[in-house]
C-alpha cells in the first residue's frame, strides 16, 4: 500500500473478530494503491486493488475501492472456510433462536432485519448466516448495508448507532423465512419441506462445490427442528408483527 493514511479505513471493512497476525505466508495477498494528489491536463488519476495478481478494481473513488475490498474478502473467507459454511442471509436472535432471512443483494432482507431489531431482536448479521457444524448460527456483526431509496446507495449503520444488542454465542435455527418484497403483496406465507428449505439454502450458499458431504451435513442439522416459512411480503412491519405475535 502507497498511503499508510488509509489503514483505518481498510480496517474498518476486515471481518468482525480480525486480529493481526504475524506469519510470512497468506491465503490471499491484497495490496493497494491509491491515485497521487494534484492533476494534470489530461491525465485522469485511479485507484487500484489487487487480490494477487488481479486486478479487482479501477476507480476515480476510495469508498468503491473499499466496497470492493469488502466483498471480494467475505466471499473468498466463505469459499475457503472449512469448519463453517456461509449463506447469503440476514439474521437476528429471539428468545435464544435465531430468525434466518436467507437472500441475495436487493432481496429486502436488511429491511426485515432492522425491522425485527426495532422489536427487540438481536443483531447477528444482514449480510451472511455463519453455519457451524452443529448447524448452529454464528454472530457476523457487520453494521448494517441500508440503501437509499431514490439512489441505492448504500450506507452503513453499526448496531450501538440503531441502540440494538449485538449476538455473542451460537444459536439453533428456529425460523427459517424465504421471501421477497413485492409492492402490495400481503403476507400469506405456507410451510415448506426441510428438504425444499436445505435447497433455499443451497442456493444462496457462497461456496458447497468443493466439500459436499460437509455441506449436506450442514445443512441437515440447520433446518432440523427449524420452523420453515415461504412468501411474498408487503411491508416489512407486517410480517414482523404476524411472526413475532405467534
Amino acid at each position: 500500500m502507497n498511503a499508510p493514511q488509509f489503514v483505518l479505513q481498510i480496517q474498518a471493512h476486515l471481518p468482525p473478530a480480525w486480529r493481526i497476525q504475524q506469519s510470512p505466508v497468506v491465503d490471499r495477498l491484497y495490496s493497494f494503491v491509491f491515485a497521487g494528489r494534484g492533476a494534470r491536463p489530461g491525465v485522469q488519476r485511479f485507484h487500484l486493488l489487487y487480490g494477487d495478481l488481479q486486478n479487482l478494481a479501477r476507480t476515480g473513488d476510495a469508498g468503491d475501492l473499499f466496497e470492493t475490498f469488502e466483498s471480494d474478502l467475505n466471499n473468498f473467507i466463505g469459499q475457503s472456510a472449512r469448519r463453517r459454511f456461509f449463506v447469503h442471509a440476514g439474521v437476528v436472535g429471539w428468545r435464544g433462536r435465531a430468525i434466518v432471512i436467507p437472500g441475495r443483494s436487493y432481496s429486502g432482507k436488511t429491511t426485515l432485519v432492522k425491522e425485527f431489531l426495532r422489536y427487540g431482536a438481536t443483531y447477528y448479521s444482514d449480510e451472511f448466516a455463519v453455519l457451524d457444524g452443529r448447524g448452529y448460527v454464528n454472530p457476523f456483526a457487520k453494521p448494517l448495508a441500508m440503501r437509499e431509496e431514490t439512489t441505492q446507495k448504500q450506507s452503513k449503520v453499526s448496531a450501538t448507532e440503531l441502540g440494538v444488542e449485538t449476538g455473542v454465542k451460537p444459536l439453533p435455527v428456529g425460523l427459517l423465512l424465504f421471501t421477497h418484497y413485492q409492492s402490495s403483496a400481503r403476507w400469506h406465507p405456507r410451510a415448506i419441506s426441510p428438504g425444499r428449505a436445505a435447497l433455499g439454502l443451497l442456493a444462496n450458499a457462497l461456496s458447497a462445490r468443493g466439500q459436499p458431504e460437509q455441506t449436506l451435513t450442514f445443512l441437515q442439522r440447520t433446518v432440523r427442528g427449524a420452523r420453515i416459512l415461504n412468501g411474498v411480503r408487503g411491508e416489512a412491519k407486517d410480517v414482523v408483527r404476524a411472526i413475532l405475535g405467534r
